[in-house]
């Protein structure tokens, strides 16, 4: 194969698996949550055919997003900053001081969540402390 056209495929590559990669995320986390939806809607009707009673569906079952998870602003932006760092200074000294700017955007993005996170963040994390303590403060303790 000519050197022109291996020139060609890489960055069409490089393309194309960075917007396949979030699209078969999306399918594959479509189809787990249809399969619990469909595996929780078998076993209420086989109680309700039973005559059971059935308990009300938990808060957490209709929304899609994790409320246990925590924020992670610090982090995220940790990672930004010194992504865009190396890439500043990788790419300056690779291709030049005109490509080396290109790097600030990532790095740009990593100081938005530290400034997020030294504004905001702090009484996200706070708060979801103090429900996870009151949580574990609400759970019944087994009998031994």
């Amino acid at each position: 194969m000519n050197e022109d056209a291996v020139a060609v495929f890489i960055p069409i590559t490089a393309i194309f698996m960075s917007l396949l990669i979030p699209i078969v995320y999306q399918v594959l986390d479509y189809r787990r949550r249809r399969d619990v939806v469909e595996a929780h809607h078998k076993e209420r009707m086989a109680a309700i055919e039973r005559g059971m009673d059935l308990p009300p569906l938990p808060e957490a079952f209709y929304s899609p997003l994790d409320r246990n998870r925590r924020p992670r602003h610090l982090l995220t932006g940790m990672i930004w900053l010194f992504i865009g760092s190396a890439l500043f200074l990788a790419l300056g000294a690779v291709a030049g001081d005109d490509v080396r700017y290109f790097g600030l955007i990532p790095a740009g993005v990593g100081l938005a969540f530290l400034l997020y996170y030294l504004i905001e963040g702090r009484h996200e994390v706070a708060a979801q402390r103090e429900k996870d303590a009151a949580s574990a403060a609400s759970t019944p303790v087994p009998k031994g």
